[in-house]
């Protein structure tokens, strides 16, 4: 069976490591990858405002030109060893449909394949990156006044990026559909929002589209399961959606993590 990483990140990421791309493709090459998509976090869309401290959730758009073209020349290097494809991680932003389809469509050309992420929820006029910090998802508890609240919105907007017109090069991938879970451990759910995460599967499943099997999630120390676990992907599968694995590598040495752990 071939050996697929469809969610790797890049020096380009503002908030990730400065290793190399053939630091990446090596140790990819190494533990028998035969396909990578290097998929960094596309700029956020124009007039939204970065809420993480550093304000580094996404890559400047100028260096997006640069990005694409350092990938068509991986492409050509390797190409006798491993199959590059190109790709970002896009944020689906609630209110900034128009503007994220701009995006795509002024480069939606250049991709050969995208994931389309939440990590950014807006509640009672504030924006909060959920997955940035502990600090931060306590303080969103008491914005929105319990974990279930933050989980109940989190996954009623992953629906909403399933169901929104982003335009002819829209990302035929769903990241990492669990990611509110990466503090559960310390800040957990009464529910496990079996209804809402069924349809999520099930708009995915109408809409034909895949599912990112992200390892990320089974190293965080206050997660310890991949995103989504095992029980949604069997039901994912079970309604025909394809799932790939993503290791979510913010360095060279994150190519495969998680994966020992997952049904692949």
């Amino acid at each position: 069976m071939k050996k697929v990483d469809g969610h790797i990140h890049t020096p380009f990421c503002p908030h990730g490591s400065k290793d190399s791309f053939h630091e990446y493709i090596e140790r990819a090459i190494a533990l028998d990858y035969s396909q990578l998509t290097f998929t960094e976090h596309a700029p956020l869309p124009r007039g939204f405002v970065d809420t993480t401290p550093d304000q580094d959730s996404g890559m400047a758009e100028d260096d997006v030109p640069l990005y694409f073209d350092t990938l068509e020349e991986l492409k050509e290097t390797y190409k006798q060893r491993i199959t590059i494809l190109s790709g970002l991680e896009v944020d689906y932003i609630e209110g900034f449909e128009n503007e994220t389809a701009d995006f795509l469509n002024r480069w939606g050309e250049r991709l050969d394949d995208s994931i389309l992420s939440v990590h950014f929820l807006h509640y009672k006029n504030k924006w909060a990156c959920l997955d940035f910090s502990p600090d931060v998802f306590k303080k969103m508890i008491g914005l929105y006044d319990s974990s279930d609240e933050i989980y109940r919105h989190y996954y009623r907007t992953v629906l909403k990026s399933i169901e929104a017109d982003l335009g002819p090069f829209k990302p035929k991938r769903i990241g990492h559909i669990t990611l509110v879970k990466k503090f559960q451990k310390l800040y957990p759910a009464s529910t496990p929002f079996s209804k809402e995460i069924k349809a999520i599967l099930e708009a995915a499943a109408s809409s034909g589209y895949e599912l990112d099997y992200n390892g990320a999630g089974v190293i965080k120390p206050h997660c310890g399961e991949s995103y989504p676990p095992e029980e949604v992907i069997k039901h994912a599968r079970k309604l025909g959606i394809k799932t790939v694995y993503g290791s979510d590598a913010h360095s060279a040495a994150g190519i495969g993590q998680g994966r020992h752990a997952m049904r692949l």
